[in-house]
């Protein structure tokens, strides 16, 4: 009996001598992303991610670890921070995110980052290739309504209109099938503004206006039949459509002899010093070149989105 009573007293102090050596719990990381933002297919997008201590960070987009960046070391020093060179596959708004795991994981625990939301920015002037378009909007002549005497001044570009005042819509268009030549009557098949909440699309027509040349549209607001009067954002969409054609210009290059001054640049070796220079020439094609059709949808921000108010109480 003495002997098994001292098998309990010894395992009882072994236990207690477990418990007195425990390790305390690791500490909390944190970890914080920043940056994130760029210009789709421009330069990679730097993310940035800092924690409180040393360890790797993997980059998430939408929730999946961005190749390249499974395991991205941070600085061995505070600031701890680890880099991640972003290529979007796709513009617009994007969910990124990290998982740290610290070197030392007895002394600090892992931990993830919050949501880090971007918007990868998109060019504006023209999305649609090979019709690159731009499009703004001017206060129309004969503004109607009670703000039409002050607010009538034609021309100004603005986004914010008030019922009863017209809108123009201003389109400017190349085409890069036939060298970034301007779209016009003669090239175009097609030009029309397509606006939520009214039924027909509104023709572009392309003209002269005071020396300049563009193609214009009206859309007239106010409380008549037929005018245009839903309050807030006016969505529209424009659509342009190239004719077909037997010819299309391609890029090429030309040697040219450099002139300074007039004069002929003669190398150290006495012959005519050229540069290359590019150009573009007319080909015919058979058959003919489809003609190309491009769109335009404002992807501005949201104060900047074209939007319709109603006349201010007095």
């Amino acid at each position: 009996m003495k002997k098994v009573i001292a098998g309990i007293v010894i395992v009882a102090m072994a236990t207690l001598g477990g418990v007195g050596t425990a390790q305390a719990a690791p500490a909390e990381s944190t970890l914080a992303l920043s940056g994130g933002s760029g210009v789709y297919q421009l330069d990679p997008i730097v993310i940035n991610a800092t924690a409180n201590n040393a360890g790797t960070v993997a980059f998430k987009l939408a929730g999946k670890v961005i190749v390249g960046c499974e395991a991205v070391a941070t600085t061995t020093a505070a600031p701890f921070v680890a880099k991640c060179s972003w290529v979007p596959a796709a513009a617009g708004a994007a969910a990124l995110s990290g998982s740290f795991t610290p070197t030392d994981a007895t002394a600090f625990a892992p931990v993830d980052s919050a949501v880090l939301n971007v918007k990868v920015g998109l060019p504006t002037q023209g999305v649609v290739s090979p019709i690159h378009i731009y499009v703004d909007t001017v206060l129309a002549s004969g503004t109607s309504g009670a703000l039409g005497p002050r607010f009538g001044v034609s021309c100004a570009i603005t986004n914010e209109y008030i019922v009863g005042q017209g809108i123009v819509f201003r389109v400017y268009a190349n085409n890069s099938d036939q060298g970034g030549a301007v779209m016009d009557s003669k090239n175009t098949a097609k030009a029309y503004i397509e606006i939520a909440g009214v039924k027909d699309p509104l023709p572009l027509s392309y003209g002269n206006h005071s020396g300049i040349a563009f193609w214009t549209a009206v859309l007239r607001t106010g409380t008549a039949a037929g005018q245009y009067n839903t309050l807030g954002v006016i969505n529209y969409k424009v659509t342009m459509i190239a004719k077909d054609s037997s010819t299309m210009k391609v890029l090429s290059t030309k040697l040219v002899a450099r002139v300074v001054d007039g004069k002929r640049v003669i190398g150290e070796d006495g012959r005519t010093v050229y540069d290359r220079v590019s150009y573009y020439r007319t080909v015919q094609v058979n058959p003919v070149l489809k003609g190309a059709t491009g769109t335009f949808t404002p992807n501005w921000t949201v104060a900047s989105l074209l939007t319709l108010f109603a006349l201010p109480k007095a």
